[in-house]
């Protein structure tokens, strides 16, 4: 069995590469997301008729977390797949089965109204959170294969998140699947794609701008969650209590068992601790787009708690891990962290993707974890 620092050195896991300011700013908006988000839902849910014009917004606001995060993706993000196939295939797969799965197991076993199973549902079957990637860094994990599972995850969405919560969701509520494809394509492939090749073309200037991407996707998200708790803000006070247990097991458990499917591939310890972020945390912003375009604000309400909850428990975690790493090293076992890439993830989730979906943050996406 390799050493971890071993590992870690194969893996590419460490500190970023030409982090500096941006990788600070992504870390900051990683940690101050989540407060971001509660304000703004606090705000929706007491002055909903500021947000209730907002509503047709939504896609446009989705597609500037997406822009953001194609304007921290590099070509290298897409390299690393063909390095590293079995490992990258093994987090698509776990990312797309457990996820949707979890989703559907805990909507039956709580008993959960239509629209609010339907939303959890849809967050599961979401690609991989854009502040994924800043958290596997934090976390000492495999930095590398974060971006490159959730920039893939994020390029699939509009082939496998439509079919998916058709035959999941849709005991539960009508699916239109084609229309959803038709707008996944447009607020998410073709604003990546078109951050992808600004980023190509005037990279020297987007360079400049990095460090502000995190700060600019957590706010959008910031306002897409008010948004969404505006919708359903009557709703809210009698489903708050259910939809909040929801998220956490659903969370949770694809952090759990999103780790434990890299230990048993023995992927190794930074490897695991990445496939558990890009199992468990979630677009949500998307998620929470496509919830208001297709279902309704109450189904949404799941994604905008998870928004907020999953870089709670993400940075929670990443400490734990973190910790225990660091422990691991004391005792004989140094971790070398070598230059890797910079995370610039979404701070928030939805942010775009960044990590795959705009996951990569500065490594590749930057944006917010929505």
């Amino acid at each position: 069995m390799r050493s971890e620092d071993e590992c870690e050195r194969e893996d590419g896991s460490g500190s970023p590469a030409g982090g500096g300011a941006a990788d600070r700013a992504a870390k900051r908006a990683v940690t101050v997301f989540p407060v971001l988000v509660l304000v703004a839902g606090a705000l929706g849910l007491v002055l909903p008729g500021a947000f209730a014009e907002w509503k047709t917004s939504v896609p446009y606001l989705l597609g500037i977390v997406m822009f953001c995060m194609g304007l921290t993706m590099t070509p290298k993000d897409f390299q690393g797949v063909a390095k590293r196939p079995w490992a990258v295939g093994l987090g698509l797969v776990a990312h797309y089965v457990i996820m949707p799965g979890l989703g559907w197991l805990i909507a039956n076993g709580l008993g959960l109204p239509p629209q609010l199973a339907a939303g959890v549902i849809l967050v599961g079957c979401a690609p991989s959170g854009t502040s994924s990637n800043v958290v596997t860094y934090l976390a000492r994990g495999d930095v590398a294969l974060s971006v490159s599972v959730a920039t893939v995850s994020t390029v699939l969405a509009p082939l496998v998140t439509p079919p998916l919560t058709l035959l999941l969701a849709g005991e539960f509520l009508p699916v239109d699947a084609g229309a959803m494809v038709t707008d996944i394509l447009k607020t998410v492939l073709l604003p990546v794609l078109a951050g992808l090749a600004v980023r190509l073309l005037a990279g020297r200037y987007v360079d400049r701008a990095l460090g502000a991407l995190p700060w600019l996707s957590a706010v959008t998200i910031a306002v897409i969650v008010a948004v969404v708790v505006a919708g359903s803000a009557a709703a809210i006070k009698s489903a708050a209590l259910l939809v909040f247990v929801a998220v956490v097991l659903h969370n949770g458990l694809g952090l759990a068992l999103g780790y434990g499917a890299g230990k048993l591939a023995r992927l190794g310890p930074p490897a695991s601790r990445a496939m558990a972020f890009e199992v468990g945390m979630q677009n949500s912003g998307l998620a929470a787009s496509l919830a208001t375009a297709h279902f309704s604000p109450l189904a949404a309400l799941p994604a905008a708690v998870f928004s907020v909850w999953h870089n709670v428990s993400g940075a929670l975690v990443a400490a734990w891990m973190a910790h225990r790493a660091r422990r691991t090293d004391a005792v004989g076992r140094p971790s070398a962290v070598p230059a890797g890439r910079s995370p610039q993830g979404d701070a928030v989730d939805a942010a775009g993707a960044g990590g795959g979906s705009g996951t990569s943050a500065g490594t590749g996406s930057s944006g917010s974890s929505s």
